[in-house]
């Protein structure tokens, strides 16, 4: 897990996050916020969800330690033990991850954060490369 206090990404400003998935991964996470209990964008790639078999996107924030409403696509871009690349740019009004494949997934900015302070990675991954630009 790396997690990252007092960060300055901007409005205009991409993370960029690199790593190797763990080939029994079940998910891993990116989550970007003031904290840990006020996060305006929590990506969590799911490769096995409960009773559901299917490699599943599931996006939220959460406020005063409240998980708002799941935003979920199926998942195709993770694979276990594969390598991947992740890019986030806070645009202000929402968030754009490009994903490994190239496909974009849109999420607002529900909380209308201007400064993103905490960064946190964790899951079933191993973390090679991480920036803020």
């Amino acid at each position: 897990e790396a997690e990252l206090k007092n960060v300055l990404l901007k409005t205009g400003d991409q993370l960029k996050v690199q790593g190797k998935i763990h080939v029994d991964a079940k998910r891993f996470q990116i989550d970007l916020g003031s904290s840990s209990s006020e996060l305006a964008l929590h990506f969590n790639p799911r490769f096995h969800d409960g009773d559901i078999n299917a490699p599943l996107l599931v996006c939220n924030s959460l406020c005063d330690g409240i998980w708002d409403q799941e935003q979920r696509d199926s998942l195709s871009a993770f694979q276990p033990g594969s390598k991947f690349k992740v890019l986030v740019k806070h645009t202000g009004k929402q968030f754009e991850v490009k994903l490994p494949d190239g496909q974009m997934v849109e999420f607002p900015n529900r909380q209308e954060v201007e400064v993103i302070s905490y960064i946190r990675v964790k899951g079933d991954i191993s973390l090679t490369s991480f920036k803020i630009y």
